[in-house]
């Protein structure tokens, strides 16, 4: 389809239906490795900060430790969603009626993938930061801020079932640190970068995982390449070479 929207020629339904439900099983398959991901980051968060500043169970609302336009937006989300909706927190604020937020290891579990990363990026102690980007095998902070929003933005698409094949990247996937999974081609946007980024962050959490999601793409791809119209798609927009 172009720009227009205008099918190429000969396009029949069956392809379109083909093409479809590889999008599909691409979005299905790589949901549950990002929310592993994703369940991972937050832990690292918690982890080092918490134990950093063990002192202060409420930590991420200190202004001392995170910017203040990070707080600004939490207290909204707190008092408005999290204290009204949010069962395990209204029964915090039942028991100790006292706290103004429950501690960080009861309220950053309820974080999205976007909040946690946005409490990640204010915070103040660029130490510890780095501490937690190392623990993904990456040294400079800036670089893991691009790979873990640019891992956001193919969870994002996951989960609100829009269009993955043709998604490119809205910045360019920075170096990856891995020989294996490094970018073969200066193509640093298309959803292949995105797969290499993927299994790489997916590397530093479980092996076995990372070895299972490379497995899956690989069959997805080779049972798809046997449609014609959808080869070209994939040689084309995603540009597949693992």
């Amino acid at each position: 389809m172009d720009k227009n929207h205008n099918f190429e020629p000969n396009t029949s339904l069956s392809s379109v239906i083909e093409l479809y439900y590889l999008d599909v099983d691409l979005r299905n398959l790589l949901s549950k490795y990002l929310y592993r991901i994703e369940v991972h980051f937050r832990t690292q968060i918690v982890y080092y900060a918490s134990n950093k500043h063990h002192s202060s169970p409420t930590w991420f609302i200190d202004p001392k430790l995170v910017d203040r336009g990070f707080l600004d937006k939490l207290d909204d989300i707190y008092n408005y969603s999290f204290k009204k909706y949010n069962t395990p927190i209204k029964r915090h604020h039942q028991k100790y009626i006292n706290d103004k937020y429950a501690p960080a290891w009861k309220t950053l579990e309820f974080f999205t993938f976007g909040q946690i990363f946005s409490l990640y990026k204010n915070l103040k102690d660029q130490t510890l930061k780095s501490e937690i980007a190392v623990k993904y095998g990456i040294k400079d902070v800036s670089v893991f801020e691009n790979h873990i929003s640019s891992i956001i933005n193919i969870r994002n698409i996951c989960s609100h079932s829009a269009v993955l094949f043709d998604f490119n990247q809205p910045l360019g996937i920075k170096k990856i640190p891995c020989k294996k999974f490094k970018l073969k081609t200066r193509n640093q946007t298309n959803l292949n970068a995105s797969f290499r980024l993927i299994l790489f962050i997916l590397s530093k959490v479980s092996q076995n995982r990372t070895d299972e999601l490379e497995a899956s793409l690989k069959k997805i791809f080779t049972e798809a390449n046997n449609s014609p119209f959808v080869s070209k798609i994939i040689n084309s927009h995603i540009c597949f070479d693992l």
